[in-house]
Parts: structure tokens; C-alpha cells; sequence
């Protein structure tokens, strides 16, 4: 029995790790990123002064921003990585596609085979430049197309964003774009995270943690979940065929991707209420998509009503991402992407305080088997 009283699946409620990067307090209703609120970040920072944040523990001030603007928009990807990602069959799994290459990236680099948090320090920037720009070129080299490649004069995330799209972007819609790689940034110890420091906790290095991420962010019921909301929103068409599309599959006792937590189990994801507004104000910007917003309404009533469920994150940002043009296999790499920063914090970490995870398991097979 006191055993059993150790046991909790999926280790809900338990605390596996140490951290000075994060924390959800839901006491008080607020997401705690090095001391910041993530919401005050997504409204006032940019992305790559969230970077500073989460790599060297404060903002960044002026001059360093640019520095590390600089070091991540021309952190070059070896011909070699996007040689192998062009290799690879257009029906690839995007995030098989991204995993592949980030495990490649070692490749390139001579000190690829060390824990030293202060070499991955230093590399951060660089391998959060690296793999945005992947991201943004997966779909383009698997069509035989070649890769864009960041220019600078240009912040990251228009960078970023602009080579995902291949068009010029509004001020409007960098903005929504890089609102959304806050949200994704950080978000204490989710399942991708715990498998980085998992692997991390080995000595692996930064490769191999990261790489395991990417796996782990392949799964809908992680990463995976913003392209299944977007193809439901599409198969739906209008706010009145998400609604029967949605009572339809809780009739089934389906999943209704996008909705509920882990940690958020009888609220709305905070970050999701403020896509919601990026959203509402994408819409406004770009004088067209009311009808996105009006289908997600719907589905965030129905599903409040009927499961006392809210949405989270990928609910809002899979509208965002399509009104800005991004193909749907796409959207969980630039997850992965976004919280490339948020995962080098927490790798580093690791290997600052190292203690490898070993765990144990609550037996329940046969015991005294005779030959």
C-alpha cells in the first residue's frame, strides 16, 4: 500500500525537477517566466528579448538584443542538413522531416559531443536561428524547391515569418506571428521538456535532448494538436458545422483537439484567451477571417457547456497561423521552433544541476514463475 500511494500516472502532481525558467501558479492565475508574466511578454517583449530572458536569466537591454537578433538571423544551416531534408519523401511526417534534421545539425558542429552548459549557452542563439530556419523550409525543399535563407535588416520574426509565407508580411502580421512565439516559448514541464531534460540528465547533448523533444512534440496530444484543430475548423466550414461536427464526435466519444490541460483542467488556458485577441485583431488588420473567429466561439461554447471544457493555446493559434498563410503541416514545427528557446534553457539547466532520472514502477505482472 505505500507503494501504491507513490503512484501517479502520467506523474500528474508530482515534482520531478528544480527550475529558475518557469512556473504555472495557478493560484494566481499567471504563468511565471524568469520572475516576468508570460501574457505582460506576449504584449510588451519580442521574441528574441524573450530569448535573452530565458537563456541569461534578465532582459536584455538594447545592444544586447541586437546582438542575439543578429546571431539568429544569420545563423547559417549547413548545405548538408538541407541536402538530407531534401532527400527525404514529401509524405514524411513534417515533424519526422524537423527531427531528422535537427539531429543532423550535429553534423556541423565540432563541439556536438559536450554537456558543457556554457558552450550550449553560447551556441543558443545560433541553434534557435538554425532550426526557424528549417522550419520555415521543410515544405519548400521537400517540392524540390530551394531554401530561403534569412536576410539581415529584417527582426526574426518578420524573417521568420516572411520565409515560411515566401511574401512580403505586414507589420499587423508579424506581430500576431510573434505574439504566438511568445505563447509558445516556455511553459514550465511539459511532456517535450521533461523528455529533453530526461535525456539531457544522461549527459547527452543539446542535440540528442533536443531531438527527443521533437518526438515527443509529434504527438497530438502534445504538439500535434493545432493542426488537428485546423483541419476540423476546415472540415466544419461554418460555426454551425463545427457545432454539429463537434456533437457528433463527443456522441463517438471522440477527442475534441484543442481543448482541456493537464494543468488547466476547469479554466481557459491563459495564453489561449490571449491568441483570442490576437486573433480578433489579426482579423481587424487584414479586413477579412470574421468567420474563423466566429467558428471558434462556437466551438469554445459547445464545448463549456457540454465537457466543462476550455480551449488551450493551439485552439487560438491555428486560425492565427492560417490567416497568416502558413501551410497546416507546418504549424508544429514552428511549436517546436518557438519553444526551441524555452528547451536550450531547460537542457542547460540540466546540465548546470545535473542528477540523472531514474525512476522506478509499481509492479503488477506475476511473480514466482517456475522453469
Amino acid at each position: 500500500m505505500a507503494e501504491e500511494q507513490h503512484y501517479s500516472p502520467g506523474l500528474e502532481g508530482v515534482i520531478a525537477a528544480q527550475t529558475r525558467i518557469s512556473f504555472l501558479d495557478l493560484e494566481r492565475e499567471e504563468i511565471v517566466v524568469r520572475g516576468y508574466n508570460l501574457l505582460e511578454l506576449i504584449q510588451r517583449a519580442s521574441y528574441v528579448e524573450v530569448v535573452g530572458l530565458l537563456l541569461e536569466e534578465r532582459l536584455p537591454d538594447a545592444h544586447r538584443r541586437q546582438v542575439l537578433e543578429t546571431q539568429m538571423v544569420t545563423a547559417a544551416v549547413p548545405e548538408l542538413v538541407f541536402h538530407i531534408v531534401a532527400q527525404l519523401p514529401a509524405s514524411m511526417h513534417a515533424m519526422d522531416r524537423l527531427r531528422t534534421a535537427v539531429s543532423a545539425l550535429a553534423a556541423a558542429d565540432p563541439d556536438a559531443n559536450t554537456a558543457d552548459p556554457d558552450a550550449e549557452q553560447a551556441k543558443a542563439p545560433r541553434l534557435i536561428g538554425q532550426i526557424a530556419q528549417i522550419v520555415a523550409n521543410l515544405t519548400r525543399l521537400t517540392q524540390g524547391e530551394k531554401p530561403l535563407h534569412f536576410e539581415q535588416g529584417r527582426s526574426f520574426a518578420e524573417n521568420f515569418l516572411r520565409t515560411l509565407v515566401a511574401r512580403e508580411v505586414t507589420p499587423a502580421e508579424v506581430r500576431a506571428f510573434e505574439q504566438s512565439l511568445i505563447a509558445y516559448s516556455e511553459h514550465e514541464l511539459p511532456n517535450s521538456t521533461f523528455a529533453a531534460r530526461v535525456v539531457a540528465s544522461t549527459l547527452a547533448d543539446a542535440y540528442g535532448a533536443l531531438t527527443a523533444a521533437v518526438a515527443s512534440l509529434k504527438g497530438p496530444l502534445h504538439g500535434g494538436a493545432n493542426e488537428a484543430v485546423m483541419e476540423m475548423l476546415l472540415e466544419a466550414q461554418t460555426a454551425e458545422g463545427l457545432e454539429a461536427l463537434i456533437r457528433q464526435k463527443l456522441a463517438r466519444k471522440e477527442r475534441i483537439m484543442g481543448f482541456g490541460h493537464r494543468v488547466y483542467m476547469r479554466r481557459m488556458d491563459p495564453r489561449a484567451a490571449m491568441l483570442k485577441e490576437t486573433l480578433r485583431e489579426l482579423i481587424g488588420a487584414k479586413g477579412t477571417g470574421s468567420e474563423l473567429l466566429a467558428m471558434c466561439q462556437r466551438g469554445e461554447d459547445i464545448m463549456r457547456e457540454e465537457k466543462g471544457l476550455y480551449p488551450n493555446l493551439d485552439y487560438y493559434a491555428a486560425p492565427v497561423y492560417y490567416l497568416l498563410g502558413i501551410p497546416i503541416e507546418l504549424y508544429t514545427p514552428i511549436f517546436f521552433a518557438a519553444r526551441s528557446a524555452g528547451l536550450l534553457a531547460h537542457i542547460i539547466e540540466q546540465h548546470r544541476e545535473n542528477r540523472l532520472y531514474r525512476p522506478r514502477v509499481l509492479y503488477r505482472g506475476p511473480r514466482g514463475l517456475k522453469l
